[in-house]
């Protein structure tokens, strides 16, 4: 009997080797499957990358700022200047903005400043605070010699633009916002995954997800070679260091902002989404920031949170109209 039942201990134990050895085959086989998955998408956005920074083609000019070099788009001869600002994350501000700029250049001289970070512009060390974002944005139009502007700006503009026209309050001739941040709005002190998108762009899978989701650029009214530019400067700056250090100053840059209101004397001008879901009391909000202006007033728009991708004319009518009643 015992030796019976050593025999079949003896079994038990070789198939249960058996199997381990099995199942350390299969786990080994996985990990090197997932291992030159992520060597091959490493492979392919560092061969991507260094293809299609080729193929980026160069507009606007270039201007020094605090060491590095900003890119700036002037188009239109108007007599007045109007400075565009993006919204957070805007690959390329100056080709994102283009049918604004269509439909501003017969009118006035438009100037769109790409931030550090930004479309064509360098990248920078400096924390992105909201004292180093317009300090800087103000170097580059002093560098031009534009000392007098209707500041327009999208999204997060809306924060640095309060810092901006109390500071320079005597060059801001009017502030005209488009679907505009607001600092009191929920959600801006949450904290946010950044060392998850700094993996994505190091890894290369930033790309990937990008590749497999739907083109965003598909539907908008662009030609196709902006389209495939705006496609490019994407993959270059999706997640860049300066931009997540943006990211990191969110809750710090909109809690200052609380602080702060539009000059009473200001003509204020506030485009805003007609529906936005994600952010309770949307258009209260803004309706709260024009009460107090001598010259405020908020137009909704039915369009998502880019409002002038597709409303750019209505935008532009509605504001020549609003700031010929301001002069």
């Amino acid at each position: 009997m015992k030796v019976k039942q050593k025999e079949t201990e003896s079994r038990t134990s070789k198939k249960t080797k058996k199997v381990l050895s099995i199942l350390l085959k299969i786990v080994a086989a996985i990990i090197l499957v997932i291992a030159l998955f992520f060597a091959v998408v490493f492979i392919i956005n560092l061969i991507s990358s260094k293809f299609e920074e080729a193929q980026i083609e160069s507009y606007g000019q270039l201007v020094q700022v605090d060491g590095e070099t900003m890119n700036v788009l002037i188009e239109g001869e108007g007599e007045e200047t109007i400075v565009l600002l993006p919204g957070y994350g805007t690959a390329a501000p100056a080709l994102d903005f283009k049918p604004l700029i269509e439909e501003l250049a017969p009118f006035y001289k438009v100037v769109v400043v790409e931030p550090f970070g930004y479309g064509l512009s360098d990248h920078t060390d400096k924390e992105r605070t909201t004292e180093n974002i317009v300090f800087e944005i103000h170097e580059a139009l002093q560098s031009l010699d534009i000392d007098e502007y209707i500041l327009m700006g999208h999204s997060i503009a809306g924060i640095y633009g309060l810092n901006y026209v109390n500071k320079y309050e005597d060059e801001v001739q009017a502030f005209v916002g488009i679907d505009t941040s607001v600092p009191t709005q929920g959600g801006m002190d949450e904290e946010l995954p950044i060392s998850t998108f700094h993996f994505l762009r190091k890894s290369g899978l930033g790309r990937l997800v990008i590749n497999l989701g739907d083109d965003p650029y598909e539907t908008l009214p662009f030609d196709e070679e902006t389209k495939e530019q705006m496609r490019l400067i994407t993959h270059k700056n999706l997640f860049n260091a300066s931009n997540l250090n943006e990211m990191k100053h969110f809750s710090s840059n909109f809690k200052e902002a609380q602080s702060l209101a539009f000059p009473d004397e200001l003509p204020l001008l506030l485009f805003i989404q007609a529906d936005n879901s994600d952010v309770e009391g949307w258009i209260p909000l803004h309706e709260e920031q024009v009460e107090n202006s001598l010259h405020g007033k908020t137009m909704l728009i039915d369009a998502d949170h880019y409002l002038h991708h597709t409303k750019s004319k209505e935008m532009v009518d509605t504001m020549r109209v609003f700031l010929g009643e301001t002069e």
